[in-house]
């Protein structure tokens, strides 16, 4: 008798609960096509938790039964995480002092086409004394960088190197998710276009499609320049001309022959200045002469035209010998 009347309240209890399960339901069902839509997601999900709750309790008894290391909750191996490969721009310069710069620059350009990469840039200038100096950008894989460089350094006398090396593995990555996530953007833009039925919504999403062409423009313009940094190193080489060995013999001192040269230059140099003085005075000479020509031919026969004839004085006495001057006979 106890156990019927323990029993009869306990079918009791469950229906009223049934009862209110089931007004519960009726009145969320009535709310509308969103609450139903949530309610059949809830109703999915709980039995996956429970499905999943049971598979975590079956796979940790079967762990602790098996007791392998490293394995997952449902017995299979651990995911490894997805190792990035590092992204790192490699620049270096330098200067070499060689005896024949063509010649080392042909050399330079042959052991950069060798390994795959190519000259960029190249300027080639000569100074003042004659020593011909050139500067070439060479873009080098990044797998044969280290070989080159070693490379161009025996060329000729090593001056000055410098090398540089920059991590921008976070910068690619970033680049990377954002042209994912921005190429999404558009094919999303793109797909309510499609949809779409008025002519105001159309001008609207070109409109923001426009704006997200743009931004993903942009951002595959950074992806491509972060490749080719990453995937070329960039090698900046200097050659400049040695002094010849005959140069400085000549600056042990002047020999003959340099005397020689010396002094023919030196006597050049006086005729060059006296001929000039005698051009420039040449004028003044020519005008001098013809004025003592006029004075000789014209002027002084005039002036002795005019001297009048008693303007001469008298005559001398006839000297004798036997003491001086006289009258006459006595």
């Amino acid at each position: 008798m106890r156990t019927r009347r323990s029993v009869r309240p306990a079918q009791a209890l469950a229906g009223v609960l049934l009862a209110a399960a089931l007004t519960v339901t009726g009145c969320s069902g009535a709310g509308g096509d969103s609450g139903g839509s949530m309610a059949d997601d809830k109703a999915a999900v709980a039995p996956e938790r429970g499905q999943g709750a049971a598979r975590d309790e079956g796979a940790g008894d079967a762990g602790a039964e098996q007791g392998a290391p490293g394995g997952s909750a449902d017995g299979a191996p651990a995911a490894t995480p997805k190792v990035t490969a590092n992204h790192v721009i490699r620049t270096a310069s330098l200067t070499v002092r060689v005896k024949d710069v063509p010649e080392a620059l042909d050399e330079a350009r042959t052991a950069t086409e060798n390994a795959g990469g190519y000259v960029g840039e190249e300027t080639t200038r000569r100074d003042a004394e004659g020593h011909e100096h050139t500067r070439a950008v060479l873009r080098v894989p990044v797998a044969g960088y280290a070989e080159v460089l070693a490379g161009l350094e025996g060329v000729g006398e090593l001056v000055e190197r410098r090398a540089k090396a920059e991590d921008v593995t976070g910068q690619v990555v970033d680049v990377d998710s954002r042209v994912a996530s921005q190429r999404a953007s558009v094919a999303r833009v793109r797909e309510l276009m499609d949809r779409a039925t008025k002519l105001s919504d159309v001008v609207t999403l070109e409109g923001e499609l426009s704006v997200r062409q743009a931004d993903l423009e942009s951002l595959l313009a950074q992806q491509a320049s972060l490749k080719d940094r990453t995937s070329l190193a960039t090698i900046t080489l200097s050659l400049s001309g040695a002094p010849s060995e005959q140069g400085g013999k000549d600056d042990e001192g002047p020999g003959f022959l340099d005397a020689l040269a010396g002094g023919w230059e030196a006597f050049v140099t006086v005729l060059r200045w006296l001929t000039v003085a005698i051009g420039a005075v040449l004028p003044f000479a020519a005008l001098a002469a013809l004025l003592v020509l006029l004075w000789v031919r014209a002027v002084r026969p005039l002036l002795r035209r005019r001297r009048p004839a008693g303007d001469a004085g008298p005559l001398p006495a006839p000297f004798r010998p036997g003491g001086g001057q006289g009258n006459g006979p006595n």
